[in-house]
């Protein structure tokens, strides 16, 4: 197989990898917007006026991101977003680990945890590795069983 037949391939799994984390990351704090403060608020770095914006916020812009890549549309302006929002929480979990904070990150819900149990490395490399993915997606983002394919209008 030729890379321009297997590319589009691989786009859709990236795609359904990455939406699916984060329609399941986003949905996981929907029913606790009380978890999804907390653990906004444990990791010490935003005024308290914004930590409900964000612990609200959040969880809808990780589904709605999420929805366009399962979806495959606006593929590539959703996977930039994705990798927005992976280097937003890279920065947030270095930042935690850099000052010794004992928090789970919350990417799935949590907040506060006890020493030693923490899963920094973890979540680093699960986050630079979807970072990747979202990278590599907005710049092939033609994929196979994309919905924005079949709303583009016929070539003459």
């Amino acid at each position: 197989m030729r890379s321009d037949e297997v590319r589009p391939w691989l786009a859709l799994a990236a795609r359904l990898l990455l939406g699916g984390v984060l329609v399941v990351a986003g949905a996981l704090k929907v029913p606790d917007p009380a978890a999804a403060v907390r653990a906004v608020r444990a990791y010490r770095l935003l005024p308290e006026g914004l930590v409900g914006p964000v612990a609200f916020g959040l969880p809808a812009l990780e589904v709605v991101v999420g929805l366009a890549l399962l979806a495959g549309v606006l593929v590539r302006a959703s996977a930039v977003a994705a990798a927005v929002l992976m280097v937003v929480f890279l920065v947030g979990i270095g930042s935690a680990w850099a000052r010794g904070l004992q928090i789970d990150c919350g990417c799935f819900g949590g907040g506060q945890v006890d020493a030693g149990q923490t899963a920094y490395p973890a979540e680093v490399a699960r986050d630079t590795a979807l970072l990747l993915v979202a990278l590599a997606l907005a710049r092939w983002p033609h994929s196979r069983l994309a919905l924005a394919h079949r709303l583009e209008p016929a070539t003459p």
